[in-house]
């Protein structure tokens, strides 16, 4: 993703992405703020007022957590586009990492609020495409997909597949507000979100079932 990702060893790291430390960890502990540095990457600057209207919070509140992004180094004033009457923020990152054990666990609560906050935009995101789909172009709405499928792996399985995953998302085009214009001719945002899941409760099965046996994932597209 490009507003939360949490694997800093993977193909797609970029020079304008940052690793979260102790206090950027700490400064994205809330949902508001984790939301509007993915607004200010997805469609570039923009002042708190517009950002607090899509969230759907007061003006006061955003540009409250905006200057606290501020203070931790993940958002910055656009002085080309602001004035004496309003500011202007942009972000100064494209992604966020996240993967280092020995800081979740010094900082459990942080690391466990910022991580609720990521997955409760991804549900957001699934929810407002389902609530739009039927009104897509079947072009588009052909594309659409959500599917699970269950493995029996190892740690080191796992960390093959998600670099395999990563690997293939890297080989198409990033998008960016400032990238939008040059895109070719038909180029939509298209969201890819991936989660590798560990189930260590889950029982193995002592012998597979007789007969017929469909796969636990049910793709829709």
């Amino acid at each position: 993703m490009a507003d939360a990702v949490e694997r800093p060893d993977g193909p797609n790291v970029e020079e304008d992405s940052v690793v979260l430390d102790a206090k950027g960890l700490r400064a994205l502990a809330h949902p508001v703020r984790v939301q509007l540095v993915g607004l200010l990457r997805k469609y570039g600057p923009s002042t708190a007022t517009r950002l607090a209207e899509r969230l759907g919070v007061n003006s006061g509140t955003a540009s409250y957590h905006l200057r606290q992004l501020g203070a931790a180094g993940f958002v910055e004033e656009d002085t080309e586009r602001g004035n004496a009457r309003e500011r202007w923020w942009r972000s100064v990152h494209r992604t966020t990492w996240f993967n280092d054990p020995d800081l979740a666990e010094r900082e459990p609560e942080a690391a466990l609020a910022y991580q609720q906050s990521v997955a409760a935009i991804y549900t957001l995101r699934t929810r407002q495409t389902l609530n739009e789909l039927q009104t897509m172009p079947r072009a588009w709405r052909n594309t659409f997909d959500m599917s699970d499928c269950a493995l029996r792996l190892t740690p080191e399985e796992a960390a093959a597949l998600y670099q395999e995953l990563a690997e293939v998302v890297a080989r198409y085009r990033r998008d960016a507000p400032e990238t939008a214009a040059s895109a070719p001719e038909g180029a939509e945002r298209v969201t890819v979100i991936t989660q590798i899941l560990p189930e260590l409760d889950a029982p193995a099965a002592s012998s597979p079932p007789s007969g017929h046996q469909e796969e636990e994932g049910n793709p829709t597209s």
